[in-house]
């Protein structure tokens, strides 16, 4: 990993935190971000005014959490970053407080599939028992919940949202909000109905017969 490639992952790291605030998914120093290049993870300090990072708010470990470049110490949320790299597929993670997740998770234990998007994400969504920022119980439990999901929503805290890039995993952050607002919405007139496996699955066949969510060029006449 050159110097400049490191450059490159740390101002990338630091735009999609300004992206985060942008959107309104976090408060202040509230969240974080990172991504993986290889055995370095480059990933925003703790302390740091997400709306305003910048490169040189962000800093580089390895996978055992070594320090390897920038002058502040990483986010506490450090064991859940590195665990999903260690974990799974994903190279990049994306933790919000975002004020709807936020809402859902004190009123639902779970966020069933209220829309055919949130296959994306793994389906249904059950949420994340609280436990203190920082905390080996926090991680653990987070990780357990990102095993076969690409999103999970902690209680009382907020969400994680991971991707094969620092785009995908804020396009899923993002998704999860807009879902947990429609789950409100619905939840504030009736009880919500969610999609059935029946409904999911003729979503999976008809996703797959038309390569649904991939551009394709026009047929020539």
């Amino acid at each position: 990993m050159t110097g400049h490639e490191l450059d490159l992952a740390r101002a990338e790291v630091a735009a999609t935190s300004r992206e985060l605030a942008r959107q309104g998914l976090v408060l202040g120093t509230a969240g974080n971000v990172s991504v993986r290049m290889g055995d370095l993870v480059a990933l925003t300090a703790t302390g740091v005014t997400l709306a305003t990072a910048t490169a040189d708010d962000v800093t580089v470990v390895d996978l055992d959490g070594r320090h390897r470049s920038g002058l502040l110490q990483p986010t506490s949320e450090l064991g859940i970053h590195l665990g999903v790299y260690r974990d799974s597929d994903a190279t990049a993670v994306v933790h919000a407080h975002s004020e709807a997740a936020v809402a859902l998770s004190l009123v639902a234990d779970e966020l069933p599939v209220v829309h055919y998007q949130q296959l994306l994400l793994g389906g249904k969504l059950a949420l994340v028992p609280f436990a203190p920022f920082g905390t080996e119980e926090l991680t653990t439990a987070t990780l357990d919940a990102l095993r076969h999901t690409r999103a999970a929503i902690l209680a009382h805290h907020g969400t994680v949202a991971v991707g094969s890039s620092l785009t995908q995993a804020l396009d899923n952050a993002v998704l999860l909000e807009w879902l947990c607002r429609v789950y409100l919405k619905a939840a504030s007139v009736a009880t919500p109905r969610s999609m059935t496996e029946t409904h999911l699955q003729a979503v999976i066949e008809e996703a797959v017969r038309t390569g649904y969510g991939q551009t394709r060029p026009v047929d020539p006449e």
